[in-house]
């Protein structure tokens, strides 16, 4: 199976595995609320490279609009879909090393500007109003990146032929453009929701993991996997409508 199934066959099970949990809510108690929030985070990201390419974690603020809707309530279960469109600026941050593995003063950053939509089954057990709650959420996610932007060291170590010093001699990146500005993949994690009575304060974890590469990955290509990986922190703040 080619990585490109694979993903696919990734995707297809998530899914799956999601579609039983919004069905059987279908049975239970009905609910009928709507609340629209807004959300800010921070992201740290990292590129999954092959050949690898040494990163730290690159962070930055997100901030974006929340939609939920909690449909129905099975036993215990409070189940609700939830929709976002987000801003995040993810990208690589170069962890530079010579040969022997002793930092050079080069440093380089790739930043990567996009507008994200996760769509997200939420199954929470605890307060649905004043009190505290615990959710765990996944689904789908998708996102385009409309920027991007290379910041580079006032340092940078080449050879005698004029070539950055690496390691594993992977420069090709530096000056290269995204090939694919279109993202998607999966997200899932857990939180909790103080309820009160000005609203519903949301904290969670997440993390997402991307299916699509940023460049070409065909046999021709410098990279066979370029994907996102994110850890992300979020707090959100809903009031029923």
């Amino acid at each position: 199976m080619n990585k490109k199934k694979y993903r696919l066959a990734v995707l297809a099970t998530i899914l799956a595995l999601l579609l039983p949990s919004v069905g059987f809510a279908q049975v239970g108690e009905h609910r009928n609320t709507f609340s629209v929030g807004v959300n800010v985070g921070m992201d740290f990201n990292q590129i999954s490279f092959e050949p690898t390419i040494q990163q730290k974690f690159h962070t930055s603020p997100s901030i974006g609009l929340s939609l939920r809707y909690v449909c129905e309530k099975y036993f215990s279960t409070i189940c609700a879909i939830q929709v976002e469109i987000n801003y995040a600026r993810l990208g690589w941050n170069e962890e530079i090393l010579d040969s022997k593995s002793n930092p050079l003063p080069d440093t380089y950053q790739r930043d990567l500007h996009y507008v994200q939509i996760p769509f997200l089954a939420r199954l929470g057990w605890g307060r649905e109003q004043k009190g505290f709650q615990f959710y765990v959420l996944a689904g789908p996610q998708v996102g385009y990146c409309f920027k991007e932007k290379e910041v580079f060291g006032d340092t940078w170590t080449v050879d005698a032929s004029g070539n950055p010093i690496r390691p594993n001699g992977m420069y090709a990146q530096y000056g290269m453009s995204l090939d694919h500005k279109f993202d998607y993949g999966i997200s899932a994690g857990l939180g909790v929701e103080w309820s009160t009575s000005i609203g519903h304060f949301n904290f969670d974890g997440r993390y997402y993991y991307g299916l699509s590469d940023v460049f070409g990955n065909s046999k021709k290509d410098v990279f066979s996997r370029s994907a996102n990986g994110t850890i992300m922190g979020k707090l959100t703040y809903f009031i029923d409508l």
